[in-house]
């Protein structure tokens, strides 16, 4: 007998290294066969592959480097590392696209940030510029010397809008997050609705009654392994929003 067809979910990559690579972290993946779908991975510069995105039942748009201020109209800041104008353009064009087609879209990280900058949002370009005494990210003591993002994630809690798709998806309105960025969501197009805040008013999560789409500024992949509540996210994306 033939066997059972799985739902085929793209996952966005990183850009090609200095070795001429393309990576994604293995928990991307983890998660989503966890939540029964079959995964095919989407690295920037195929010009085609907007055109290809009817193929998968859904995409999740991955987290890395900072998304190029150029991209929202923002100014330079020292900070900012692993830019890639490649991978930025393409993954615009891909959340219009998905958009338009109805194609699910979870944004995680990088991913809720470029989906809110093709929308027309903007981003804080250093978050501890503003967050105050808030940590959404710790310095990484076993960090090689040339790494560009030293860095690596800690946990705070968030609070989620009770009639939020995303408080229903998690069945809480309170939940203990991985979070590893120092860029998040300022201006909120539209199309978008705030429905997770950390405590310090940091955007957490945005969704749009308008699109099947999710997106989180923290990392589920990391810690859904173990942590049931951040599994279902996959789980419910894979099943179609």
């Amino acid at each position: 007998m033939p066997g059972i067809i799985k739902p085929l979910i793209g996952i966005t990559t990183y850009g090609r290294d200095t070795a001429g690579r393309y990576s994604l972290p293995v928990e991307y993946v983890e998660c989503a066969r966890r939540a029964g779908s079959a995964v095919v991975l989407v690295p920037p510069g195929d010009a085609d592959i907007v055109e290809c995105l009817g193929r998968l039942d859904g995409l999740i748009l991955a987290g890395g480097g900072d998304v190029d201020p150029a991209a929202y109209g923002g100014d330079d800041h020292d900070s900012i590392y692993m830019t890639d104008i490649d991978r930025d353009r393409d993954e615009i064009a891909i959340v219009h696209r998905a958009l338009d087609a109805d194609v699910p879209l979870f944004g995680i990280c990088r991913g809720i940030q470029i989906v809110n900058v093709a929308l027309g949002g903007s981003l804080h370009l250093h978050l501890p510029d503003i967050a105050g005494e808030m940590d959404h990210r710790l310095p990484n003591p076993t960090a090689a010397p040339d790494d560009p993002n030293p860095t690596t994630f800690t946990s705070h809690s968030v609070s989620i809008e009770a009639d939020s798709k995303l408080s229903e998806v998690l069945g809480v309105t309170e939940c203990e997050i991985a979070s590893w960025h120092h860029q998040a969501i300022r201006k909120v197009p539209a199309p978008l609705q705030v429905v997770a805040t950390a405590a310090d008013g940091t955007v957490e999560a945005v969704e749009s009654s308008a699109y099947r789409m999710l997106a989180v500024q923290w990392h589920p992949e990391i810690t859904a392994a173990v942590d049931p509540v951040q599994q279902r996210l996959f789980d419910r994306f894979v099943a179609g929003l």
